[in-house]
């Protein structure tokens, strides 16, 4: 019994241990596939996107196919309970792609009119100057136009032969004034007519000679505007001397467009600036507002009525006014930033971000009411308390395009345009990249995004806000290219063809994710590629033609770069009408003395100083 006792218990104790290493074994497979297939259940919903274009989705980390930018994680969350219609963004993402929101409120309509004037003189006080008698001009008193007088001032002195005879009539009829009066009256009303003073009359009765010469008097104080005569010519009765006109008050008149009349007024406040003085704010009630339509400009005549007793005011300097009016009819109406409507003609979409605080919008059609400066009023579609994005909605909108979800141009949305799988995301294959490259179809797709992210070249004037640090980096490139202007100017293309090379460097060190505005970032996208195609293409070269055809091209794109972020010092543009077979070519110069890189000493002073870049 010991004995069978004894193997019982060792053959249990066998059972127990195997039955210990079969569930330890088992368990340990079913934990380590369960967490195998969660990881490749999270990887798969993995979205990776660009903070700058956020229409790109990837299903992996790689770099943008527009930009080149390294792409971020979008989103991990399950599909589960999602809205199929809604915009899913992660904080991270939002906040790269410049989304910004606000919370949607009941404001005063007050619409901001922006009119363009001039000074004028008042019509009322100007005032013709004219000969009230036939004769000779036989002395100026005034010379030249500008010249104040004052009324009663003596202008001019005409010989007449009509006031001598008229004056011997009224020495004639004087002598016989008691026997026939009214030949004496008559001869002395022929005077007064001339706009002889009773005085002077009196004097020639008086003392019986015969004036030669009659004197003409201001009529009105102000300023010669014209002088129509000049001594020695022969005038008739009614011919303009001088044109006099009374600046103590002036006119201010605007132009005012058609669509903006309805929202003017009789008694409006008007504040407006004037261009010759930009430290003065001055303020007006629109006294006039001009009945007809100008057919040719479409504009009415709005008139501001002003006090000019210093002067300052002078008749043609160019006006800016501001009209703030009251629109009664839609108080109590939602008001919105101009930014975050999308107007597409017939269409006007905003999108609304959803409860929570995860970036997640969709789209809303509302319906506009009228536009107040920067802001609308909205009819219709918004309730007060809402928050809509008011920054970065086209940011939204390509994304919601790009996944197929409703957008401003589909509304009904459309096939989801998923990652590009397998695209090849600029990385290195001899560094274990393994990913293909695209197909021809994805390059279609991506060449699309390119176009439509193409900024507008003919609007790259207005100055961008840059960091401090970019303007640095795009400094150090500018620096570079004086260098190689210079070494054009001196006809050295071996110099020419390194200080391209150094560019080139230049350029690889600008961090374009400093440029955070997604204006700027599309513009310095377009500005460096063409700037890094015209180096290269220079730095592969030493035949000088060659190299200052190129360099026309590089500094038509370094001067947008220039004018659009600034290198925080004075630059200016020259121009050369007879390079470019004449066609003209531009470049950079840190003086104006002209030193022209497209022929070098042959033609070295030839060109002028266009504009200087501040």
């Amino acid at each position: 019994m010991k004995i069978f006792s004894k193997q019982y218990i060792r053959y249990s104790l066998f059972v127990v241990i195997g039955l210990f290493f079969g569930w330890l074994f088992f368990h340990s497979s079913t934990t380590a596939e369960d967490k195998q297939n969660h990881s490749a259940d999270e990887h798969k919903t993995e979205i990776w996107t660009c903070s700058m274009h956020p229409q790109i989705r990837m299903d992996k980390p790689g770099k943008c196919p527009i930009c080149g930018m390294d792409l971020i994680l979008l989103n991990q969350n399950s599909s589960v309970g999602m809205d199929p219609d809604a915009i899913y963004f992660t904080k991270e993402a939002a906040q790269l792609a410049n989304v910004m929101t606000s919370v949607v409120s009941k404001q005063q309509s007050i619409k901001e009119i922006r009119l363009y004037g001039k000074v004028q003189a008042d019509e009322r006080l100007l005032q013709s100057q004219v000969a009230y008698i036939s004769g000779r001009i036989e002395k100026l008193y005034i010379n030249f136009t500008g010249e104040s007088v004052r009324k009663g001032q003596t202008l001019a002195l005409i010989y007449s032969p009509d006031l001598i005879t008229a004056q011997q009539e009224l020495l004639e009829t004087a002598k016989t004034k008691q026997a026939y009066p009214e030949i004496y009256e008559a001869a002395k009303e022929k005077l007064l007519q001339w706009k002889l003073s009773p005085n002077q009359i009196a004097t020639i009765e008086s003392s019986k000679k015969v004036k030669t010469n009659v004197e003409v008097y201001a009529t009105s104080s102000g300023i010669i505007t014209a002088k129509q005569v000049n001594v020695g010519d022969y005038v008739g009765q009614g011919t303009v001397l001088f044109e006099v006109t009374d600046l103590s008050r002036i006119w201010v008149l605007f132009d005012a467009y058609e669509s903006d009349l309805h929202f003017l007024k009789k008694g409006n406040k008007m504040e407006f600036t004037i261009q010759a003085i930009p430290d003065s704010k001055f303020n007006g009630i629109i006294s006039f507002i001009d009945p007809v339509i100008d057919p040719v400009n479409r504009v009415a005549k709005v008139r501001i009525e002003m006090n000019n007793q210093d002067g300052k005011l002078k008749p043609e300097m160019f006006a800016t006014g501001f009209v703030k009016a009251n629109l009664d009819q839609y108080q109590n109406k939602m008001v919105v930033p101009k930014t975050a409507v999308m107007w597409t003609g017939k269409r006007s979409i905003v999108y609304v971000k959803q409860p929570g605080d995860d970036p997640i919008f969709k789209i809303r059609e509302i319906e506009l009411g009228p536009l107040l400066g920067n802001s609308y009023v909205i009819l219709n579609g918004l309730t007060e308390g809402e928050e809509i994005v008011t920054e970065g909605a086209f940011s939204v909108d390509a994304a919601a395009q790009l996944e197929g979800k409703p957008s401003m141009m589909n509304p009904e949305g459309g096939a989801a345009v998923t990652g590009h799988e397998g695209m090849d995301m600029g990385g290195d294959n001899k560094k274990g990249n393994t990913e293909k490259k695209m197909s021809d179809e994805e390059m279609k797709n991506v060449d699309a995004l390119k176009t439509e992210n193409e900024p507008d070249h003919s609007k790259m004037e207005k100055r961008i806000t840059a960091s401090k640090v970019f303007q640095i980096q795009l400094k150090k490139v500018f620096e570079q290219y004086i260098l190689l202007k210079d070494a054009l100017t001196n006809d050295d293309s071996k110099t020419t063809q390194k200080l391209a090379a150094l560019l080139l460097n230049g350029m690889s060190k600008i961090d374009m994710k400093l440029l955070t505005n997604q204006e700027a970032h599309n513009h310095w996208m377009t500005i460096s590629n063409e700037i890094t195609a015209s180096a290269t293409s220079i730095s592969k070269t030493s035949d000088i033609a060659v190299q200052r055809n190129h360099f026309k091209h590089l500094s038509a794109h370094l001067i947008k770069a220039v004018k659009l972020f600034g290198v925080s010092q004075e630059v200016y543009e020259q121009f050369c009408p007879m390079a470019n077979d004449n066609k003209g070519a531009y470049w950079l110069s840190l003086s104006k003395e002209i030193k022209n890189p497209y022929f070098g000493k042959a033609m070295l002073t030839c060109g002028e100083t266009k504009t200087t870049i501040k």
